[in-house]
């Protein structure tokens, strides 16, 4: 008995380094929400945003068929998804080649999200067969070759015999794999015209196309594609910090893009230029097009054009989530009304506040000075989220629906179930005899299984909806996961190092009738009760 509690108090921790420990986050984060002098950001149902039409482009007597627009939602949604827990919503209207998608994100930000999430993001690696400037005429150039003239004598009235001479004839020639309807084509597109850059459109991977780069100074003649969008393994975005390049989209090929990329580095690299360079053409613009120095065989390449951050993160996206297997254009944008109102969200919060006033109440009428604890526990706890809130808002856009409004409520119940098990684990060791120091630990080792357990349960179940999920059940697990890891985070820093402090106390240790830990609060049968 003795040994156990020796080693009990040995094992106790330092308090109030714990709560410094917390004072110093709460400051941090405050200081932080303080500097962005931010709000929490409310969701598409409380706020309202903007909503945007993408239109299918279809070719004169094509049609969209519903497994391509159910295609294009899931990729639009996870690219959308990728931006943080914004509550959007991504849905299709409409039937046949009347089809459409609809993407409504809070706030005024949507028409920049769909012109990062709407583009195909068709990747395609071909040879450069011919390059010149952006309103270059022909690829060719021109050789002399001689033909046979029949020319009659000069002032002959008689019948003339013929006589043969030679002619001097210019001879177009053009580089290899160019014909003359290609090369027709390379002088009818003038890439300095800003609507021939649109991108967007959809070519065949087996042919060769015209197409421009990104800035209209260049066209070039490509071959058919070799390696595609679907050859990717993974795709992210990286500062070159090695060769001052900027940033840049580092890709990775699955094991059969990586040995067309061999092949295709292997050929061009014995090639004159232009024909030694791979162009990297992305919905039909040339991104980039370097010269091969030597053939690349280890899988991997990137992309470089003087991306900006955001340029190279939304490209690494788009290549990560999969092409669009449409082209679209964008149709009407218009301003979303909030579909539940500012009622709805009051409703919400006073729901919230009678719950955790309730609980306050039912903690300091059965713990009695125990319920100081909970309350800051409480307290604390809603401060961390808040501030949260607001800067994961501004980090990652994140966004509070009325889900996410619910989430944070059934957390309170998760912060109270901690503090619940503790109290009553420490009760009970305090009965069993137990001076209130030495229960405080041997209670602790006891109570915080069950607590890391009970949280761990929360948290699967938050990370199952989170991935499973759409919509607002996503902006729910969200903030479920987030207020779980809250409370672990306050019952380790918080309530156990409070607890270990209030029993150092006379009031608590004495066991005052209003401590909590009185013999009547505690159901303890005294001889004189038995009298």
């Amino acid at each position: 008995m003795s040994a156990n509690i020796s080693k009990s108090i040995k094992s106790q921790a330092k308090p109030g380094r714990t709560l410094a420990i917390l004072a110093l986050v709460l400051v941090a984060f405050s200081a932080l929400a303080f500097i962005q002098n931010d709000k929490v950001k409310l969701g598409l149902d409380l706020r309202g945003g903007t909503s945007v039409t993408l239109q299918p482009r279809v070719a004169k007597g094509g049609t969209v068929s519903s497994a391509d627009i159910a295609q294009a939602v899931a990729i639009i949604r996870q690219r959308v998804n990728a931006y943080g827990v914004a509550e959007s919503q991504v849905t299709a209207q409409g039937t046949g080649n009347n089809q459409q998608i609809v993407i409504s994100v809070p706030g005024a930000t949507g028409t920049s999200i769909v012109d990062q999430v709407g583009q195909t993001a068709e990747l395609r690696f071909r040879q450069v067969l011919a390059v010149g400037a952006g309103n270059s005429k022909t690829t060719s150039t021109s050789s002399t070759s001689t033909s046979t003239v029949v020319v009659p004598p000069k002032g002959s009235k008689a019948t003339p015999t013929p006589t043969p001479t030679k002619a001097a004839v210019l001879t177009p020639t053009y580089p290899t794999g160019v014909t003359a309807a290609l090369d027709a084509k390379f002088a009818a597109l003038d890439c300095t015209k800003a609507a021939n850059r649109q991108g967007g459109n959809i070519d065949d991977p087996n042919s060769p196309i015209i197409a421009c780069n990104r800035d209209g100074s260049a066209k070039y003649i490509l071959g058919p594609a070799e390696v595609v969008g679907t050859d990717i393994a993974s795709a992210s975005a990286n500062l070159d910090q090695t060769n001052g390049n900027g940033w840049m989209v580092l890709l990775n090929f699955k094991s059969a893009g990586t040995k067309k990329f061999a092949a295709i580095t292997t050929r061009v690299v014995k090639l004159a230029s232009p024909q030694n360079q791979v162009a990297v053409v992305l919905d039909g613009l040339v991104v980039t097009s370097p010269a091969i120095q030597s053939a690349i065989t280890a899988g991997n390449a990137q992309i470089t054009g003087n991306f900006t951050q955001a340029d190279a993160t939304t490209l690494a996206d788009q290549l990560k989530y999969g092409a669009l297997p449409l082209a679209f254009d964008r149709g009407d944008v218009e301003q979303v009304s909030p579909t539940l109102g500012s009622n709805q969200l009051h409703d919400g919060l006073l729901a919230g506040l009678i719950g955790l006033l309730l609980v306050v109440v039912y903690s300091i009428l059965y713990y009695r000075g125990l319920g100081v604890v909970s309350v800051g526990s409480l307290t604390i706890a809603g401060g961390i989220t808040y501030l949260l809130f607001i800067l994961l808002g501004k980090w990652i856009g994140f966004s509070l629906s009325l889900a996410g409004i619910a989430g944070a409520i059934v957390s309170i119940g998760i912060t109270a179930d901690s503090f619940i098990v503790y109290f009553e684990r420490l009760r009970d060791e305090v009965r069993d005899g137990r001076s209130l120091r030495t229960a405080v630990d041997t209670g602790w080792t006891r109570a915080k299984r069950t607590i890391i357990v009970a949280d761990s349960v929360s948290l699967i179940a938050a990370a199952l909806l989170y991935f499973f999920a759409v919509g607002d059940v996503r902006g729910f697990a969200a903030t479920l996961g987030l207020t779980t890891f809250v409370d672990l985070f306050v019952v380790f820093f918080f309530t156990k190092p409070l607890v270990t402090l209030l029993s150092r106390l006379h009031f608590y240790a004495s066991g005052h009738r209003f401590s909590g830990f009185s013999a009547a609060s505690l159901g303890v049968v005294t001889r004189k009760d038995v009298a």
